[in-house]
């Protein structure tokens, strides 16, 4: 038994969904409008928030459930509205960490979460505020695809 109450196991199952969702869907924007920020870099970002938790999947020995997402994600017409959907994003992500940080009193689970959230509210965020903000042509708020189909 890996000694996790059943929230703890669901609150680590919905951050990690939470995390290949949004992993899912910067690599998404990339492949439909090329490797831009911050999409490209956030991306990097979220594929270590897997791994740190997939590293307490491991240490409670939990199985590691897969990414469903990749071809499921939302597909924008243009880099402004990927940018507005990632401000709204990580604005949800945060509000999800302050509910999941209540699940559990272990400091490894809380260390992670916290970290989580911390990313997301102060390093994600602004940059997709800064994107979104940017004039025609500078970065998210030029409009065009550069790449890929539409939907």
């Amino acid at each position: 038994m890996n000694g996790l109450t059943e929230p703890e196991i669901c609150a680590l199952k919905e951050a990690l969904d939470d995390e290949y969702r949004a992993w899912a869907t910067y690599d998404q924007v990339i492949a439909d409008f090329g490797e831009v920020p911050p999409f490209s870099n956030i991306r990097t970002a979220e594929a270590r928030h897997i791994e740190a938790l997939c590293a307490l999947f491991a240490h409670y020995g939990l199985p590691i459930p897969p990414n469903s997402w990749p071809g499921k994600v939302e597909r924008y017409a243009d880099l402004q509205a990927a940018c507005a959907a990632g401000v709204a994003a990580e604005i949800a992500n945060g509000a999800m960490y302050e509910r999941l940080l209540a699940a559990s009193r272990r400091p490894d689970i809380l260390t992670v979460l916290r970290n989580l959230q911390e990313a997301s509210q102060q390093r994600h965020l602004p940059a997709f505020q800064r994107a979104a903000q940017r004039p025609a042509g500078g970065g998210c708020g030029d409009g065009r695809r550069r790449r890929g189909g539409g939907g």
